[in-house]
């Protein structure tokens, strides 16, 4: 599993509606072969900046499947006008887990 990793930072002033539109934007990403799960932390000191974790089967399901899909450009119409700046994504594969 690669675990993919955002930092958000959205417009102060525009959570609700990055949150709103967020909600909208998450079956075009969950449509996507090899995608496993999503989750999107708020911030507590900071609260326009957000955490999403996205869980994918390979680095390439995110990188060609969503990233090169018609839905990968609907969500960036739909959230890509929050952020400030845009959100640096990187990736990561398990080295220990627990729970």
């Amino acid at each position: 599993m690669i675990l993919e990793a955002a930092t958000l930072n959205v417009r102060s002033g525009q959570e609700a509606a990055f949150e709103a539109a967020m909600r909208v934007a998450q079956p075009l990403i969950a449509a996507t072969p090899g995608f496993i799960g999503l989750n999107l932390h708020r911030c507590l000191e900071t609260s326009n900046r957000y955490l999403l974790l996205v869980q994918w089967g390979t680095l390439e399901d995110h990188t060609v499947g969503f990233r090169k899909s018609e839905r990968y450009q609907q969500w960036r119409e739909l959230l890509h006008h929050f952020y400030d700046p845009m959100p640096t994504v990187e990736h990561y594969a398990d080295v220990i887990t627990s729970g």
